[in-house]
């Protein structure tokens, strides 16, 4: 880990040769290419999929994650075959299309994760916390970044136990201390290296809030920290909303969080995500606000 006293702030992040700057909170758009998304139900079209791609990139996402597996627990994994089949034409079209945006790929699968890196993806999310090392030595043959995530279970296993854990927020970070050392052995480099604490993955909304109330303590890792927060059931127990109405709690847990160095936001909704970040730094940084700052006259009086 890095500086304990007060966290090393990253700035970059290595990914297929190029040097990606994480300063700045980088916002990643989740794309469900599967139709049984907890948060996002419903068919999937190559040409829509590829439409919202574009439409995330141009309200300011810097990275498009592609997914074909529902994190619904208690499911059983889609085969490798039709993961591959349903995100490796989305992957190699938003590498033609969006050049400029990094594209990761959420899966467990080595299988999926060859398939996709072959295709131009530049980084896989593997939320099964590095259990399949092959993950970690296809992303260093390709030069891509890979994100570890804590959990405690499996994927699709759920498990929710109030008296699981001591201490969340070590046990979290001591688990990806060893992930992130395993990654290193297998020939992935230190800065192409994302940690996730994995906020509702094997924890309970209590616990998870916990884990976010000492998040500071991850910058500890020297590593960009992914943030997942989006529509996740914390929010929910705290505001008693469903998936598709949980847009401002999941607000509210990241401006909570904005502090926190090297960020990176895994989010549904790109444009209140970058807008919030607009407000909160211009309220709270020390950039210069421009004395001509006005409201272009075209939105002044524009009707819902």
């Amino acid at each position: 880990m890095g500086d304990p006293a007060g966290g090393t702030r990253v700035g970059e992040l290595r990914v297929k040769g190029r040097q990606v700057r994480t300063d700045r909170p980088l916002v990643m758009a989740i794309l469900n290419a599967n139709t049984d998304s907890f948060s996002d139900p419903g068919p999937r079209d190559l040409d829509k999929l590829l439409d919202r791609a574009a439409r995330f990139a141009a309200e300011g996402a810097a990275i498009i994650d592609v997914g074909a597996q529902s994190g619904i627990t208690g499911r059983a994994p889609v085969p490798a075959e039709a993961e591959i089949a349903a995100v490796r034409p989305v992957v190699r079209e938003i590498a033609r299309s969006l050049p400029g945006v990094l594209i990761s790929v959420d899966t467990f699968k080595d299988d999926v994760a060859e398939a996709v890196l072959d295709a131009g993806a530049h980084l896989i999310n593997d939320v099964s916390g590095l259990r399949n090392q092959r993950i970690a030595e296809l992303c260093a043959r390709h030069e891509a970044a890979l994100v570890i995530m804590h959990t405690s279970a499996p994927p699709l296993h759920k498990l929710q136990d109030p008296d699981r854990y001591q201490d969340v927020t070590m046990e979290t970070m001591r688990y990806l201390d060893r992930q992130c050392e395993l990654a290193v052995r297998l020939g992935l480099p230190e800065d192409a290296i994302i940690i996730d604490p994995g906020p509702d993955f094997t924890k309970t909304p209590a616990q998870t809030i916990e884990l976010l109330r000492n998040a500071r303590r991850f910058a500890e890792f020297g590593k960009p920290l992914l943030l997942a927060l989006s529509r996740k059931d914390f929010v929910g127990a705290l505001t008693q909303r469903s998936p598709v109405d949980r847009t401002a709690g999941t607000l509210g847990a990241i401006a909570a969080l904005r502090h926190l160095p090297d960020q990176i936001l895994r989010v549904h909704d790109v444009q209140s995500t970058v807008d919030l970040l607009a407000v909160f730094d211009a309220i709270t940084g020390d950039t210069p606000i421009p004395r001509d700052l006005t409201v272009p006259h075209r939105l002044l009086h524009q009707q819902a």
